[in-house]
């Protein structure tokens, strides 16, 4: 597991255990603990920020992703440190979130629950874009290796913004797996909020997750897209077909 991932997982995890501790212990601030690791994805945001944006020293940013192949993909999270748009860990620090708020939603402030609820929708609603096309899923957005040869805030910066996507038959489970767990996820944890936009999620979910099962194997295995995948997030222990 790569330290970008590694970053994402204490992130969430943090959230996880925040919340079933007793907040009101007069020996740690959980509370605080839990607001600044829901913060933190606010400065990850790419795209247009919205006027309630609690970090202000953020700006819109990455408004043409996607615009080289004639589809909007603007939006979703930044990875740790960078300002690639890795859909794989984007995908699994949804799901996780997604699974935080399901199993201890209730135990949150009505604040930090909304704040929760949000960071999830910022994710999906960028997954959404990335399984819009029947057959295709895109994976990435931005060149890795010139973008971490050049460390730059996502306001300024002027590599390349690379579209990466794997099509049929094409092997992508990892990623459309993941995908499809986001999405599936999210769906309940939107469910009592917004059924609407949470039967939005599950009809998406059963598409990614149709790609999955149909065109077995790792995403990284593709030559075309391999080079701007790997080393950074591409199958290191294989994949088995089950």
């Amino acid at each position: 597991m790569t330290s970008r991932r590694l970053v994402f997982l204490h992130l969430i995890l943090s959230i996880v255990i925040v919340i079933k501790v007793n907040c009101s212990s007069s020996d740690h601030n959980y509370l605080d603990a839990l607001s600044k690791s829901i913060l933190f994805f606010e400065g990850q945001r790419s795209g247009w920020l919205p006027l309630d944006q609690r970090l202000n020293w953020r700006a819109n940013s990455g408004l043409g992703d996607g615009s080289s192949l004639g589809i909007d993909l603007v939006g979703g999270y930044y990875d740790a440190g960078d300002n690639v748009k890795f859909n794989f860990p984007m995908a699994f620090t949804t799901t996780m979130l997604a699974w935080s708020v399901i199993e201890f939603g209730e135990a949150m402030p009505p604040y930090e629950l909304r704040n929760a609820l949000v960071a999830i929708k910022w994710s999906t609603d960028y997954l959404l874009k990335t399984v819009s096309q029947p057959g295709r899923i895109f994976v990435q957005v931005g060149d890795p290796i010139k973008d971490h040869n050049c460390w730059e805030r996502p306001e300024d910066m002027d590599t390349a913004r690379t579209v990466y996507s794997v099509e049929a038959p094409n092997s992508a489970s990892d990623v459309a797996g993941e995908t499809a767990a986001a999405l599936a996820a999210s769906s309940m944890a939107f469910r009592p909020f917004d059924p609407g936009y949470a039967e939005t999620l599950l009809r998406n979910a059963e598409r990614a997750f149709e790609y999955a099962d149909t065109y077995k194997g790792a995403y990284s295995d593709n030559e075309s897209i391999r080079p701007g995948v790997c080393p950074f997030y591409c199958d290191f222990n294989g994949y088995q077909a089950r």
